[in-house]
């Protein structure tokens, strides 16, 4: 059995689906993510540099622990031009509206959107929540304050 077919770190997470597309789903049995679809009464079109908020009709409860990321599907990407602005976007565990994924058109064609296109991806991801500890000093690295570009070469 290869490793893909094992598997077993799978969370169940609950969902209403209010439009008339299947739910997400993954695939391929390595796919992180799943495909969003766009829950459109008519076509949008983007025009160049414009973005828009398009509603998928997923209603998701996460349990505290995990998040679900939006993130912009390669293909429509490289092929369009067309990528979610604030990816990833993130939905708490707390939230229970309506996804909606907030797609930027950075080419120089208009793009219409169709009811149904597959617009982006959804991951789960279990996160960790932090407890700052304030401290005088932190440890020295060989990096230091090298900040933006600073491990690359010329």
């Amino acid at each position: 059995m290869s490793s893909i077919q094992q598997i077993s770190n799978v969370a169940n997470i609950k969902i209403i689906n209010k439009s008339e597309h299947s739910l997400p789903s993954y695939e391929t049995s390595a796919s992180a993510g799943m495909d969003l679809r766009a829950n459109t009464q008519e076509s949008v079109t983007l025009k160049p540099l414009e973005r828009t908020i398009v509603k998928t009709g997923l209603f998701i409860e996460l349990p505290v622990g995990y998040e679900a990321q939006v993130r912009p599907r390669s293909g429509l990407a490289a092929k369009k031009g067309i990528t979610v602005l604030n990816a990833p976007g993130t939905i708490d565990a707390d939230y229970r509206g309506e996804i909606g994924v907030i797609l930027v058109n950075l080419s120089n064609e208009n793009f219409t959107i169709e009811h149904g296109e597959r617009i982006a991806q959804l991951i789960i991801a279990k996160h960790e929540r932090a407890v700052w500890e304030e401290v005088n000093e932190l440890t020295e690295t060989s990096r230091g304050t090298g900040g933006f570009g600073s491990t690359g070469t010329k």
